[in-house]
């Protein structure tokens, strides 16, 4: 018979690779560790890992073995949170996953906001791009993501957060050449800079581009969305930001933010959850606080 204690070693030397790091972080003996992933692979009757003199790595059977041990601690620790509900929301620990173009503009708001309101709540954020945030909830590592549409994965469920629109970041001494509001099919002539691949907003802004039907994409990459607006400011060419960005790129100066006419380009954003979990009323709670959160860093509308 297989034991959660077992799941849980084993876990643990799955995201080190190292029986000593593994051992250090469940605070037991390496022998003690050793002993139960020896017992597992008897009862499985394979090797699990390929052991090595710098650590391990997961053999093709131990692979098979992982994606089930995941989810099965995913579905207890759900478990865990159900036993645990009281009526008191937002109480103990919430591990929180943020798309990285979000995160630095609304992590700020929110974290003041439920440290104020709610000081029992212990807070873990995970900033990631999407594709790493899903995988993480899948394996109960996290236990909400905020991001954008669309939403993927299986056995999750979603609470609306409401529209970020996009505008358009053009070097500010370049502006008075683009008519405004922006017409995407007249962004055909621009030079459109990009984050680098995985990144949500890179696809978003893709999209805008095939309705504009531009080809003219630089291939300067860049890992965040401040960055990209300091090679918009240097004048390296145009990109799409999204409005809750807009006021702490704007202070450094060197970019215009014009808007698009309408149906402007949006992404809609959401907090994902896994359909197991015991704590929709916790995150009913925390989507409206990350609602009053989004509009407070909004740029107010035009006219």
């Amino acid at each position: 018979m297989f034991t959660m204690r077992q799941f849980r070693y084993f876990e643990a030397l799955v995201e080190t690779l190292h029986f000593g790091r593994a051992a250090k972080r469940l605070n037991i003996s390496q022998p003690a560790l050793s002993a139960q992933i020896a017992q597992m692979e008897s009862d499985f009757g394979a090797a699990l890992f390929e052991r090595r003199p710098t650590g391990v790595s997961l053999t093709p059977e131990g692979q098979t073995v992982a994606r089930r041990v995941r989810r099965i601690l995913a579905e207890v620790r759900d478990l865990e949170a159900l036993a645990k509900a009281s009526d008191e929301l937002l109480v103990g620990q919430l591990r929180l996953g943020i798309i990285a173009s979000l995160a630095p503009y609304l992590l700020p708001g929110l974290l003041s906001e439920l440290s104020h309101s709610f000081p029992r709540l212990a807070v873990g954020v995970r900033e990631n791009v999407t594709a790493q945030l899903a995988d993480e909830l899948a394996r109960g590592e996290l236990d909400c993501v905020v991001q954008a549409l669309p939403v993927e994965r299986k056995g999750v469920e979603t609470i609306p957060l409401g529209q970020d629109p996009f505008l358009l970041a053009v070097p500010e001494r370049s502006a008075a050449r683009i008519s405004v509001p922006v017409s995407p099919d007249r962004l055909e002539g621009e030079r459109l800079i990009l984050l680098e691949e995985g990144h949500c907003l890179r696809d978003q802004a893709l999209d805008v581009c095939r309705i504009a039907e531009s080809r003219d994409l630089a291939t300067l990459g860049a890992t965040s969305l401040n960055t990209l607006m300091r090679m918009v400011a240097g004048g390296l060419g145009v990109t799409l930001v999204p409005a809750c960005a807009v006021a702490a790129e704007g202070r450094a100066g060197g970019i215009a933010f014009l808007p698009f006419e309408d149906p402007a380009p949006s992404r809609t954003l959401v907090l994902v959850f896994r359909s197991s979990s015991g704590r929709r009323s916790d995150f009913e709670r925390l989507a409206e606080m990350i609602r009053a959160c989004l509009a407070d860093v909004q740029p107010p509308k035009p006219g």
